[in-house]
């Protein structure tokens, strides 16, 4: 359903202030995956590593500099226009909705653009608010929604034509808790209604629940890739130690990183309470090591679990 070999994108910047200068970047380099019918498959990646740049390439909005993107088996540059009538895009935040109007007002007029028959229109508009949760609610205007309630209308329009694939781009972005939960149980109903979906999100715990299969994408090369046991259990083996620790600087965590066993270190902020988040291959028992190298750093806590994906991410991505 979606197929992408070797694409790249390259922007021509400039830099310096007094002599500007030419300056090519490579925002994606060589990434290449592909999805299967009516899977649900995640690209994840810090912020600047490609995600947006290779989903734009995907839906016609940027051209690639090299490679090649096939959707529903239409090449994205030579049949752009094929491609557009059978793919819905999904985007986070607020732009791309007509405030002042109700929801059903702006169902009606993507409809329209999206060339939805006015026989088939009004069907189609009450099938989509049952889907995304909003039926009861479409007389009211888009300014007096909620976050979460916006994205859901953001999925409507998305998949007001009925596309076979579904491009959705972080879109549960700073949706509440209770929001942010219903907006996954509609993209579980998507699958579920048949559709191919390509989701990009920042929240581990998301990509583990509903991803079928995930790419991890970091300074635009494909780092990674699996169902969510796998890169688990490939990346990031036995057991991870965490250490509350009050004063750690950059020295401390470079002592724990040189460790024998250690793959990874990360620093987490929780609660104003600064973990470290050491993993390490194997089943060696490293919280004696750890405990002589923190020599002058107060630990308040030590404990250990079993890896998530998030720990998984991290050290393919190196910490970034």
């Amino acid at each position: 359903m979606i197929e992408a070999i070797e694409l790249r994108r390259t922007y021509r910047t400039t830099t310096g202030v007094i002599r500007r200068r030419p300056l090519d970047v490579e925002a994606v380099r060589g990434v290449s995956f592909c999805v299967e019918r009516g899977e649900l498959f995640g690209l994840l990646g810090p912020n600047g590593a490609g995600k947006t740049t290779t989903i734009k390439m995907l839906i016609t909005l940027l051209l690639p500099t090299s490679g090649q993107a096939r959707v529903l088996g239409c090449d994205v540059v030579e049949n752009a226009r094929e491609v557009r009538k059978r793919i819905g895009y999904v985007f986070g935040g607020d732009r791309g909705l007509y405030e002042r109007l109700s929801a059903y007002d702006n169902l009606r007029y993507f409809a329209e653009l999206y060339g939805v028959s006015g026989q088939k229109q009004r069907a189609r508009i009450d099938e989509v608010l049952e889907l995304v949760g909003l039926a009861g609610r479409e007389k009211e205007r888009v300014e007096g929604y909620s976050r979460g309630m916006r994205q859901r209308l953001h999925i409507a329009r998305g998949i007001l034509h009925d596309p076979e694939v579904v491009f959705l781009d972080e879109p549960t972005i700073g949706v509440d808790p209770v929001g942010a939960r219903g907006l996954r149980q509609t993209i579980a109903d998507l699958v579920a209604a048949g559709k191919t979906v390509l989701l990009t999100t920042h929240y581990m715990f998301e990509a583990d629940a509903l991803c079928d299969r995930i790419a991890v994408i970091a300074k635009g090369e494909i780092v990674g890739e699996g169902t969510p046991a796998e890169l688990k259990a490939r990346v990031v083996e036995g057991r991870v130690t965490e250490i509350e620790v009050f004063g750690a600087d950059q020295v401390t965590v470079e002592r724990v990183r040189a460790l024998e066993g250690v793959t990874a270190v990360a620093v987490e902020n929780r609660d104003q309470k600064q973990i470290l988040v050491v993993q390490a291959t194997g089943e060696r028992e490293l919280t004696a090591p750890i405990l002589a190298v923190l020599n002058g750093v107060e630990v308040v806590r030590v404990s250990s679990r079993e890896p998530t994906l998030e720990d998984a991410y991290v050290a393919l991505v190196g910490g970034e």
